[in-house]
């Protein structure tokens, strides 16, 4: 008996989602007096960082090259778990419900909080597009959690960390002729602030300074749904209900109108700064602070103001 997490990599390293999950892991096996295993690719730099945050065994595993494939993968280890965690990254929400399909388990999506109960599993989610809060018991079949990134936060409590190399089956039922893997950059899911913007930039050409506001911030640059499907920016950085959620302790909205759509996205931010020259913006309603001015001005200044900060530092 044990719980069983899955711990993504990107380009064989392990990031913040990775190690909150074995965290998360951590905090129900210890709720429910057991173990946590954590699986992963025999590919990933050093599994052996896992037992910081908790993993008492873990297993590398030659991962299958797809979602489906990995959920069949995962699957083959449900029989006895006591529960079973997934970030909920990109990869993690393709899993998750193919795994809870395979596995005949019981499936919390958007899941915000460690379970307050173990017998059954008791947890809070983000409902109706994350504007509420529920409450829900996990029953008839495993337990099987995905969280939201960055919402309950990585501890280190070390576990046993013994590591063992393994085998699982799976079929892959499409091939991969091409993965392409950002780099450089901070992750959307895992970020603990974004700088977003939208089409009041009027260009692809002015994002530049964006992209400055963000490196200066240590944040990650993200994008309204108009944006990226005019090819302005990649889709991989399109944030709202249709795109990734993300839940950052600070998102900045700079010449975004603030439909219902990007709000369902965002609206899990800790904190919102929205700043646009229309005073009547949705977004402002949703918004923590505001600043209602033109971007071309007001992102230099904030810019500046960063600088001249961490230089008094």
């Amino acid at each position: 008996m044990s719980i069983i997490v899955f711990v993504e990599d990107w380009n064989n390293q392990y990031k913040k989602a990775s190690f909150e999950a074995v965290s998360y892991a951590k905090s129900w096996a210890t709720e429910a007096g057991t173990t946590v295993t954590a699986v992963t690719s025999n590919g990933a730099t050093d599994p052996s960082t896992l037992a910081t945050f908790g993993a008492d065994r873990i297993l590398t595993i030659a991962l299958n090259a797809t979602p489906f494939g990995m959920a069949q993968q995962l699957a083959t280890m449900a029989e006895g778990a006591t529960g079973m965690v997934i970030a909920g990254t990109s990869l993690g929400r393709s899993i998750a419900p193919a795994l809870a399909a395979l596995a005949g388990g019981a499936l919390s999506t958007n899941t915000t909080s460690v379970p307050s109960s173990v017998s059954p599993v008791v947890v809070e989610r983000g409902a109706f597009s994350s504007k509420g809060i529920e409450t829900i018991a996990l029953s008839g079949g495993i337990p099987i959690v995905s969280f939201v990134p960055n919402s309950v936060g990585i501890h280190e409590r070390a576990g046993e960390g013994t590591v063992e190399s393994g085998e699982a089956t799976g079929t892959d039922l499409m091939t991969i002729t091409e993965k392409t893997i950002a780099s450089g950059k901070v992750a959307l899911p895992e970020a603990e602030v974004v700088v977003s913007a939208g089409r009041g930039l009027k260009g692809p050409e002015h994002w530049g300074m964006i992209e400055e506001l963000a490196s200066v911030l240590g944040a990650a640059t993200a994008c309204s749904k108009p944006v990226s499907d005019i090819g302005w920016r990649p889709h991989s950085e399109h944030v709202g209900q249709t795109g990734i959620q993300v839940n950052p302790n600070l998102y900045i909205a700079i010449g975004i109108s603030g439909a219902i759509q990007h709000l369902a996205g965002v609206s899990a931010s800790k904190t919102i700064v929205v700043v646009n020259t229309d005073a009547e913006a949705p977004f402002f309603k949703a918004a923590d602070y505001g600043i209602v001015g033109d971007a071309f001005e007001v992102v230099p200044q904030l810019v500046n103001a960063m600088r001249a900060f961490k230089a008094g530092q």
